[in-house]
């Protein structure tokens, strides 16, 4: 048993503490981000360091490393992108009566070089990781990386919780481009496929007969699959999510968030043009 309910602590820890990392540091003055980027590619390249280090080892330690790593260098390439060093050539709002193709190729535009980053970050740990024996952090980087590539996804199709009050200011315009929509087409997919994914991995991380390292590592990866799922619930659901890093917002910051948050009883309108926002 220990073997699951102590890596299922971790990766809810992990995933809970980094997210709040994440959201305090980009709540704070532009002037600190400077010294915030230049901490996190630091720690970008302890984590790719920490993830060779790991590749090749197969105690429950080297599981929780590889996991630890993994979100780490995920949660240094987000901040890359919240505070602006690697966005997209577009950094605009979206023009009014704009949507289909061109509206979606704009949207690429204001992260494609974000996006880009992530997919050469993804190579270079198949490249490091290929065929060695614990493969737990090139795991844990893919399912951050699809699952969030879903969310943004859903987000631009249009969901009833948008959370444009998280953005920081200079990355306010990407409300333009999301949409506000009581459900689209694609959420019951996503949240049915990682559904199946989590509950597959579930399944063989409690399937006997395997070494401690083997039901470690694959506990890590199907608890992060289900807070995946779970944070497309909170994009649908009138659930405050926000309270759950209540800490992690400046007192200033969580004043204006509650000064542009929509009213509680329009979260569920279905908008005639859901494009984008008012």
């Amino acid at each position: 048993m220990l073997h699951h309910a102590a890596p299922a602590l971790f990766a809810l820890f992990v995933w809970w503490a980094g997210t709040g990392v994440v959201l305090y540091l980009d709540s704070l003055p532009a002037r600190t981000f400077r010294w915030s980027l230049a901490g996190s590619l630091a720690a970008l390249a302890a984590s790719l360091y920490g993830l060779i280090l790991s590749a090749d080892g197969t105690r429950i330690a080297d599981a929780y490393l590889a996991f630890g790593c993994a979100v780490a260098l995920w949660g240094c390439l987000e901040m890359t992108y919240f505070m602006g060093l690697l966005t997209g050539p577009r950094k605009a709002p979206c023009p009014p009566d704009c949507g289909g193709p061109r509206r979606f190729l704009l949207a690429i535009g204001t992260s494609l070089y974000h996006e880009l980053a992530v997919v050469a970050t993804a190579a270079l740990l198949v490249l490091l990781t290929w065929e060695s024996p614990n493969p737990v952090g090139l795991w844990t980087f893919t399912v951050l990386w699809l699952m969030r590539w879903s969310a943004k996804l859903n987000v631009f199709l249009g969901v009833p919780n948008l959370h444009g009050d998280w953005l920081p200011d200079h990355l306010r315009f990407l409300q333009s481009y999301m949409g506000r929509r009581s459900m689209n087409y694609l959420f019951p997919f996503s949240v049915t496929i990682g559904t199946v994914a989590a509950v597959l991995v579930w399944m063989e991380a409690l399937a006997l007969g395997f070494e401690p390292f083997r039901p470690v590592g694959l506990t890590l990866v199907a608890v992060l699959l289900v807070l995946a799922v779970l944070e497309h619930w909170f994009l649908v659901l009138p659930v405050p999510d926000e309270a759950l890093w209540t800490w992690a917002f400046k007192p200033e910051a969580r004043r204006k968030g509650e000064d542009r948050r929509i009213p509680p009883g329009q979260r569920w309108q279905v908008e005639r043009c859901p494009t984008r926002l008012r």
